[in-house]
């Protein structure tokens, strides 16, 4: 009998959630075959079979978290397909089905000798009860002690000579109330929180988050808590981008067979601006500030299943072309679910477009370890006074950059958002730069 176990994903990675049995129990399987899909804090893989037989066990259920080497399945390398040992499953079954009433028999035994046990003990209790000498009490306390009911064999006396008192009694009878009340406190108070997670007046429906889902709140938490983030904005004319989009659209489509969107002209005026500003292109290790000397842009994108942000490599050696074609193509393997591990790691920045939902303003959070994180927002026309002091509609778009006030200081914050705004306006200078 071989066992399949959860296998070593990566560095970053030591457990998961099963998705999705691929197998069933009875089922051939050659060496290789993906037997389940495991869904991780990152990407869903495949585990695939380690040796060729029958499936005879299936240890694990689709929604159950494991843990690399955990096994979570058994193949019987001379089983046959369908088949299901048979034998030893009845055996186990008859074991189960004898258990239970041998398991009976033996509580039987032991209740009824816990209870002599019990009778035994009380029966000394009160025979050591006779035998002890009358409590030394003063009358007002005997008569105190009768109207509270408290025993006054249970009472320190505090009395040098040990006598007890009225206060004595009051004391005891004090403590006495006060343990009775915590129980029903604590009672009441996991009685409040169950009403609070359970009872709602009107229906509702309760899911469990996907383990993706769990790392992304968990993770944005931790950029608010663990980094000085703060958000600063400027608004970019679009005009130019626009009309020169129009102008070279069809062209470009001819010669690259990908369209010319938005996204390429804002990475390639971020990575301008990265090169002029290299904190916001860096991270924090410890007490040292790490300059990164390569420009690898993170992309948001959304899923049916949150947010991921594949990353484009080495963005500052590619053209408008190539930035396109790899946007799209970490963008098809995002929603196809397609995405391995090594297109999310490593971005040294990132861009997120809730402008293609509609978003006007917003405050991007930081994708952790990054320090810096540019948002854009939808496009609207709106009134701008021109130099020329003439009112004309134009179409403006928000722009935010988020930044960890710890190594950015807010001036190289602001000087970076107005740069690339100065790029974005004047693109025909962008495409010289390169």
């Amino acid at each position: 009998m071989k066992e399949i176990k959860v296998p070593e994903l990566a560095e970053s990675i030591t457990e998961g959630t099963i998705a999705e049995w691929l197998v069933k129990k009875g089922d051939q399987v050659e060496k290789g075959d993906p037997v389940l899909e495991l869904e991780t804090d990152k990407v869903n893989v495949e585990v695939n079979a380690d040796a060729s037989g029958v499936i005879a066990e299936l240890l694990k259920e689709e929604g159950d978290d494991v843990e690399v080497g955990d096994v979570i399945a058994k193949v019987d390398e001379n089983g046959e397909a369908g088949g299901s040992s048979d034998d030893s499953s009845d055996d186990k079954q008859e074991e189960k089905q004898e258990e239970p009433k041998e398991e009976k028999q033996e509580q039987q035994q032991s209740t009824a000798s816990e209870q002599k046990e019990e009778k035994k003990q009380a029966s000394s209790n009160e025979q050591e009860g006779s035998t002890k000498g009358d409590v030394i009490a003063t009358p007002a306390a005997r008569k105190r002690a009768r109207e509270l009911g408290i025993d006054l064999s249970e009472i320190s006396a505090r009395d040098p000579l040990g006598r007890i008192r009225p206060e004595d009694v009051d004391s005891a009878a004090s403590s006495k109330n006060e343990k009775k009340a915590a129980p029903k406190q604590e009672k009441k108070e996991s009685k409040k929180e169950s009403s609070e997670k359970t009872e709602f007046d009107k229906p509702v429906v309760r899911e469990k988050m996907s383990r993706r889902r769990q790392t992304i709140a968990k993770r944005l938490v931790e950029a608010q808590q663990n980094s000085a983030m703060l958000t600063t904005f400027n608004e970019v004319d679009m005009t130019n981008v626009m009309n020169l989009r129009k102008e070279r659209k069809d062209s470009f489509l001819k010669k690259h067979d990908i369209k010319l969107g938005f996204m390429s002209f804002f990475t390639k005026a971020a990575v301008g601006a990265l090169k002029e500003f290299p904190l916001i292109n860096a991270e924090i290790q410890g007490n040292e500030i790490v300059k990164k000397q390569f420009y690898d842009i993170g992309m948001a994108v959304s899923t049916e299943e949150g947010l991921v942000v594949p990353v484009v490599r080495d963005a500052d050696r590619l053209d408008f072309a190539g930035i396109e074609k790899g946007i799209a193509d970490v963008a098809t393997k995002a929603r196809n679910k397609e995405l391995q591990l090594e297109d999310l790691q490593g971005g040294s920045f990132t861009i997120t477009n809730g402008g293609i939902f509609g978003s006007m303003l917003s405050t991007p959070i930081l994708n952790s370890p990054q320090v810096g994180i540019l948002g854009l927002h939808n496009i609207e026309k709106r009134a701008k006074v021109m130099p020329d002091d003439t009112i004309q509609a134009r179409p403006m778009m928000y722009i935010a950059l988020s930044y960890d006030h710890r190594i950015v200081d807010g001036k190289d914050a602001v000087q970076f958002l107005r740069r690339i705004k100065e790029m974005i306006e004047d693109p025909y200078d962008l495409l010289l730069e390169g």
